[in-house]
């Protein structure tokens, strides 16, 4: 089989700036040692030089972070915000919510007009769309908190800081999203300083430097989270936000804190899950949605067929339903997640499952007890210390606006509040009341950090699988299938993440699916049971590392990206 060994070893042996030639395809990698599964080559390769040098799972996992900051800026983010799923290698498992948060002068209303309508792209476009940064307090708490103790934090962030400053090749993706953006993008001044230098748009191949944000990242070496929250950084961003209109405060900043939370767990089948709760809703609707599914013989009524979509779908509306009613920031509002999550409620909403014809997304209701940028990354290391880590900045390059001098983008997750219940956001999620806008509060999310060990007959568990997605709402269904390709359906990793998808969010009533989801037949028996078809090119990016029964890890990232899964320790193992 390929491996992407010929990449890593040049990753390493070579500058920054030689990296990988654009365009090249990666395969995913085998290894005893280490594995790290991003969304670009370059971000994945900072996390194995990390694992490398001694490093565990948690400080790769912020060194990958802060690099994609660099190589992925549509996504990848110092100003946007997160989760992170975490099992140490003592089998412990933890969440940290580093969720962005509204400013505190915000309040409900502030994007409708006179008339109570909401006034378009202002939560999207503009500097009132964004919500306090969490990703750099979260990312140097990761490193803090559950780090091995081996490496500074210069040390973590120095592949960051070595590809801002050095550079790296811009690939055909990032040149393609530069194109597509420019009369966007190009007209916000201290963007289009960083983004398309010298008035041109950076050719395929090319250098791509930047020193402002290298600067920003070397005040995080030395200052660690005070260098963002407060001083020069803390400075230019609330001088933007004064200057354009936006709330982001100094004291907004500096009293912004990651916050650990227990993950939300559950059995499915001969696996346990921990994903991420509250404010991320990904975690609840993925128990909901294999709950449901539990009864159901998925392997005989085949992958993709046209009753296994039904089935999937049907639980897909009805834990959608539930997740616009009754989810948002734990800290603000009562939500009954244990119930939510309880076999005597799935028992009573699986009986509201139509087998054979599509529901009715108006009848589904609620029970009683993102093209979205988003990037998802997993790491794994010899220990058996997992990371699954899902970063944002909402919409591709956030609102658009660098922090000048500091060079970094901010985000537009206040669209992901309700601003007017009944109303769709940007990704169509029709949300309630739980989730409106709050000065302080966490912004409802739909990432899904996702770890899954497999039950054994001695009573304990071993790494299954670490996975998640980018996507919007997509995210969930995205990790869902990754879950069940693996689970239920005997796929390795490059299959459970690269077979074709299918999404439904209960509101808009369509059944997206992925070109080649479903054959010709298929798609004509799902139209006759009453569903509406819409294909889309691609649902959601994910990555994934799969923990084999002979102690190796294998990684991938979708083949659609610029994706790798790297290993650590080069021994090759063919399937």
């Amino acid at each position: 089989m390929n491996t992407v060994k010929p990449f890593v070893l040049a990753a390493l042996v070579l500058p920054a700036a030689a990296g990988v030639s654009p365009g090249a395809r990666h395969y995913p990698d085998y290894s005893t040692a280490g594995m790290v599964a991003s969304a670009e080559p370059h971000a994945t390769a900072a996390g194995f030089e990390i694992l490398t040098r001694g490093g565990n799972a948690a400080d790769a996992a912020a060194a990958v972070g802060f690099a994609l900051a660099v190589t992925y800026p549509n996504a990848g983010n110092l100003g946007g915000g997160g989760f992170l799923v975490y099992r140490a290698a003592d089998g412990t498992v933890a969440t940290l919510d580093f969720r962005e948060k509204a400013p505190s002068a915000v309040s409900y209303g502030m994007f409708l007009d006179s008339d109570g309508e909401p006034v378009p792209e202002l939560s999207r476009r503009g500097l009132l769309a964004s919500g306090v940064p969490g990703s750099v307090a979260g990312l140097l708490e990761i490193h803090r908190r559950w780090g091995s103790g081996k490496l500074t934090r210069g040390d973590v962030l120095a592949p960051a800081i070595r590809l801002a400053e050095q550079g790296f090749p811009v690939s055909h993706d990032f040149h393609e999203g530069l194109v597509a953006n420019r009369a966007w993008l190009g007209g916000i001044q201290s963007t289009a300083r960083v983004l398309y230098p010298d008035g041109q748009i950076p050719a395929p191949g090319s250098l791509f430097r930047q020193p402002g944000l290298a600067a920003t990242l070397r005040e995080l070496a030395a200052r660690g989270r005070d260098g963002f929250y407060t001083g020069w950084v803390a400075d230019s961003l609330v001088a933007l936000m004064e200057r354009e209109g936006g709330l982001i405060s100094h004291d907004d900043l500096a009293a912004y804190q990651p916050v650990v939370r227990p993950p939300v767990t559950f059995s499915f089948r001969d696996y346990r899950v921990f994903s991420m709760g509250p404010p991320s809703s990904g975690g609840i609707v993925l128990g909901q949605v294999l709950g449901l599914l539990e009864p159901f013989g998925l392997l005989e009524l085949g992958h993709n067929s046209a009753a296994y979509a039904n089935r999937l779908v049907e639980a897909e509306r009805l834990a959608y339903a539930d997740r616009n009613h009754w989810l948002g920031d734990m800290d603000f509002t009562d939500m009954p997640l244990a119930g939510l999550l309880s076999p005597e409620y799935l028992d009573s909403r699986r009986r509201r499952i139509p087998l054979g014809r599509a529901g009715a997304s108006g009848s589904a209701g609620h029970g009683a007890p993102e093209h979205p940028e988003t990037t998802h990354y997993c790491v794994v290391d010899s220990m058996g210390g997992a990371a699954a880590i899902t970063t944002t900045l909402n919409g591709g390059y956030g609102n658009g606006w660098v922090v000048p001098g500091a060079g970094f983008f901010l985000n537009n997750e206040m669209d992901d509040f309700t601003v007017a219940p009944g109303r769709p956001n940007m990704f169509g999620l029709v949300q309630g009341v739980a989730n409106l806008i709050e000065p302080g509060k966490r912004m409802l999310s739909s990432m899904t950090p996702t770890i899954v060990t497999k039950l054994v007959p001695d009573g304990g568990e071993k790494l299954f699988l670490v996975a998640g997605a980018a996507g919007g709402p997509r995210i969930i269904t995205v990790t869902l299938q990754i879950i069940l390709n693996a689970t239920i359906f005997g796929m390795n990793v490059r299959q459970a993440v690269d077979a074709p998808r299918f999404h439904h969010q209960h509101l808009p009533d369509i059944l997206y699916h992925e070109p080649g989801t479903f054959g010709t037949e298929t798609a004509r028996r799902l139209r006759a049971m009453g569903y509406k078809l819409s294909v889309q090119e691609q649902l959601g990016n994910a990555s994934a590392i799969m923990a084999l029964p002979d102690l190796w890890l294998t990684g991938w990232a979708d083949g659609v990206g610029a994706g790798a899964g790297t290993g650590r320790d080069g021994n090759p193992k063919t399937e």
